[in-house]
């Protein structure tokens, strides 16, 4: 029995607990790994042990579940096709991959300081016990990241750079804007279908991609258990959703994504190999260089404006050349 889009009319409920199976079992798989090395797990262990969870939890689920829930797989998880970053289209491919990804580097600042204004963050006294909750789940993760960037060897930096940019890139753009994001905007035409017809109006259907984005970019932030970044984190998360509406194409947040772990691991290796101090080097943006990060903020903004104008008229160009 063929199983490539066994699945394709499957209601949305189904899917969603498809992929949360897969998921599980999939996570059952990835840990037992911890098993088989000795304690206390040394850190090339721990690197193995993020690996085999990373492709378990995050890559393997999208790309079983597209081969189920569609003919054309690679076309329903938009890293195939007609988006603005597909093959054959090279000449526009390359402008958008370049803008994307220097829109990323340009932003960094402003990420730097929309996470030092969250870790302002604080909750009311009856809620105490779950701050200091959070404040352990960041600081094991600072911890665990620190122990993980400890490289000074361009092997080392390699290894780093496939395993904490290259492979989070590619799978969690893929759970999240590929297939999450994907579902909720069937589940939001779902809806609006129901409650008007077997069509949805205009009005409803313009709000969709927004309800999809926002709700994707939230569990993306949630997932990592870092909640004194989270607001960085869910724009970050919203943004990549938005440029693959624009777009029409997964690359685009899969280059973003990739930017800006890759310019982390590469700012720790260096400030290592150079000795300088790592905390100067995450306070750009704020604190003595306050104003950068506002400035960073402010070409953001105009940057993915301008972005937006530019996919727009792409799109139109694209469809009058199609019309005739």
């Amino acid at each position: 029995m063929a199983l490539k889009g066994k699945y394709e009319q499957a209601h949305w409920a189904v899917k969603v607990i498809q992929w949360l199976g897969s998921m599980f079992l999939l996570s059952v798989v990835a840990g037992i790994s911890i098993f088989l090395f000795e304690q206390p797990l040394s850190t090339e262990a721990l690197k193995w042990i993020q690996f085999v969870q990373q492709t378990a939890l995050f890559l393997l689920p999208p790309l079983c579940m597209a081969y189920l829930w569609s003919k054309q797989p690679l076309e329903w998880l938009r890293v195939k096709g007609d988006g603005q970053l597909a093959m054959g289209n090279g000449r526009l491919a390359m402008s958008n991959g370049l803008w994307a990804m220097a829109l990323m580097l340009v932003a960094l600042p402003a990420i730097n300081l929309l996470g030092y204004w969250n870790q302002q963050m604080t909750l009311p006294a009856f809620l105490e016990p779950l701050e200091q909750w959070m404040k352990t789940q960041e600081e094991s993760a600072k911890i665990l990241t620190e122990q993980f960037m400890n490289v000074t060897t361009i092997g080392g930096l390699i290894i780093n750079l496939l395993l904490m940019a290259l492979l989070p890139a590619v799978a969690e753009e893929l759970t999240f804007r590929g297939v999450l994001q994907r579902l909720f905007e069937g589940k939001s035409l779902e809806d609006a279908s129901l409650q008007n017809g077997s069509k949805a109006p205009y009005s409803l259907k313009a709000r969709i991609p927004h309800l999809a984005i926002w709700s994707s970019a939230i569990l993306f932030s949630a997932i990592h258990l870092q909640f004194y970044g989270f607001v960085p984190r869910m724009l970050m998360g919203a943004l990549f959703g938005y440029m693959l509406v624009w777009t029409g194409s997964l690359w685009i947040p899969i280059l973003m994504h990739f930017t800006n772990n890759a310019m982390a691991v590469l700012l720790y290796f260096v400030t290592l190999r150079q000795g300088w101090d790592m905390e100067k080097v995450d306070a750009i943006g704020t604190n003595d260089t306050l104003w950068l990060g506002v400035v960073s903020m402010v070409i953001t903004i105009i940057g993915i404006y301008a972005f937006r104008r530019s996919t727009t008229m792409s799109n139109a160009s694209s469809r009058m050349s199609n019309g005739n």
